[in-house]
């Protein structure tokens, strides 16, 4: 099944599959996609194909190739490079955005002392334009730099300056503490971790929805309304990012 942003599928299983998926497969390991094709980032490629991109930390779905692929895929887009990484002092956690293929999406989130294990995608300006149509569309996100933060990458570079995409809404936070994303592997975390089957039951209890999971998800898919008004309830139990070197660059 398709799973882009502009997915239309009408099959109830598929929907909830792709809701449920994400953030979708993501790798142990760095790696490279070229025209729908996937191949491992090599220690002696790296420096070459970093050259002239921008470093774009991936904190959700844009970590798997999946993803990646159905946003640039055919020969006419470069490639794009997607090196592991190290971030330290942050996690990614669930925001209170509800996308309209009914997943709760993710967010970076300032943790200290957590190491969060991330993926930074090394993006030609050609790919810029497609990136942000696919994070800035319905202004949820806006993109953003950091600065004095200190990331380390598969092959040895060491960053104290990234760009990413921010969540407007900030992370959702029910009982105060924002909830990592159980997908996401990370050290010293300091919240408890959740599945997005785990947040979306979380929130489905809170809601005390009377139908079960599924049509709780699938009435987010669904209907506009109702996921507008769920998130407006996930905006009240949420905490801003916070971060004194961050700076917004694009709305």
């Amino acid at each position: 099944m398709s799973l882009n942003w502009e997915d239309t599928s009408t099959d109830k299983a598929e929907r909830l599959t792709r809701a449920l998926g994400y953030p979708y497969p993501i790798p142990d390991h760095s790696y490279v996609v070229y025209n729908g094709d996937v191949s491992p980032m090599l220690r002696d490629q790296a420096a070459h194909l970093r050259e002239g991109r921008r470093p774009v930390l991936a904190v959700g779905s844009n970590q798997s190739p999946a993803q990646i692929i159905r946003k640039f895929n055919g020969p006419d887009w470069p490639n794009v490079p997607c090196e592991r990484c190290t971030m330290h002092d942050f996690d990614t956690v669930f925001s209170t955005h509800i996308a309209h293929y009914g997943s709760i999406a993710a967010a970076l989130h300032p943790s200290p002392g957590t190491k969060v294990n991330l993926f930074i995608n090394w993006l030609h300006e050609h790919h810029m334009d497609r990136m942000h149509a696919t994070e800035l569309g319905n202004e949820n996100y806006v993109f953003a730099e950091l600065e004095d933060i200190k990331i380390e990458t598969d092959f040895g570079l060491e960053l104290s300056q990234i760009f990413f995409y921010l969540g407007n809404a900030g992370a959702f936070a029910p009982g105060g503490s924002p909830i990592p994303l159980a997908e996401v592997a990370a050290e010293g975390r300091n919240w408890e971790a959740l599945d997005q089957l785990g947040v979306q039951e979380k929130l489905h209890q809170l809601l005390a929805f009377e139908d079960g999971l599924d049509e709780f998800i699938a009435s987010s898919i669904s209907d506009s309304d109702l996921r507008q008004q769920r998130a407006n309830f996930m905006n009240s139990h949420t905490v801003s990012f916070g971060h004194p070197s961050l700076k917004v660059i694009k709305k």
